[in-house]
């Protein structure tokens, strides 16, 4: 008699594919779940983002007071521009900034904080900044015209080892008394000036120049064009109307503190 071939049974088959089914389905829910964790670090990471600055211009230090300041202390946009006078980027967009200070007027306030970089080649810029402020201490608009001229010719001062003579005659130009100038750009006072802007830089978390920041926004270097910041201001200024009805009249919209006096800059030469 012929034996019968044994037919093998389906079900060790049946078994194995479940098992593998159920290992697939394992494996996704652990991968799923590992995943959740990161997914909502990154969706609270803007608001983190955004609650450590506000953190940090709460408690960052004032610096120079009164600032050096062009428009209104009262304005509803405050642009803070921190610049190193050795900075050829700080130098590129010098030009924009004057033409939003003109354009804009008494609508903004406008503060600009000395930010001298500890880096090769800019060995000259913490000078340059004691330099601005010196003018400044003989007559607040004279401020903007050192500044104006040690920026616009950074190129010329900047690599001259005689640049304390060209200040001089920057000094001369715009009418200081040039020897008081030099004895307070030696002094304690203007140096002071510029170290207490430097520790706001700090205590805002700025590392680099230019730094621009718009109602404490910090708009990027490729974004700081004329056609880009009026956008900016714009808006700011439009949603300063939307809220004035219930917020009552506009307030600065930083922590630096208004100064008596410094309005006076609105007219400053550029």
């Amino acid at each position: 008699m012929k034996k019968e071939p044994k037919q093998s049974s389906g079900l060790p088959l049946i078994i194995i594919g479940a098992v593998l089914v159920a290992a697939l389905l394992g494996g996704y829910y652990l991968y799923s779940s590992s995943r959740s964790p990161s997914s909502n670090t990154n969706i609270n990471r803007p608001a983190n983002a955004a609650n450590a600055a506000a953190n940090r211009a709460a408690t960052a230090p004032l610096g120079a007071t009164p600032p050096n300041m062009m428009g209104s202390p009262t304005a509803s946009v405050t642009i803070e521009e921190f610049a190193d006078f050795q900075c050829g980027a700080c130098a590129s967009v010098h030009p924009v900034i004057k033409e939003i200070t003109s354009t804009y007027g008494n609508r903004i306030r406008f503060i600009f904080r000395n930010y001298p970089l500890a880096i090769p080649g800019h060995e000259q810029a913490y000078e340059a900044a004691t330099a601005a402020e010196a003018a400044g201490m003989q007559d607040r608009a004279k401020f903007w015209a050192m500044q104006n001229l040690l920026l616009e010719n950074q190129q010329t001062w900047s690599k001259n080892p005689n640049y304390r003579s060209i200040w001089e005659g920057y000094a001369q130009q715009i009418g200081l008394d040039v020897e008081r100038f030099k004895a307070d750009m030696a002094g304690e006072a203007a140096k002071k000036r510029v170290n207490d802007d430097m520790a706001r830089a700090r205590g805002l978390g700025i590392d680099s120049t230019p730094t621009v920041l718009v109602n404490g926004k910090n708009i990027p270097l490729q974004s700081l064009t004329v056609p880009i910041l009026r956008q900016v201001i714009d808006t700011e200024i439009q949603n300063a109307v939307k809220t004035a009805p219930a917020n009552g009249s506009a307030a600065p919209a930083t922590g630096t503190a208004p100064s008596a006096g410094s309005a006076a800059n609105a007219n400053a030469a550029k």
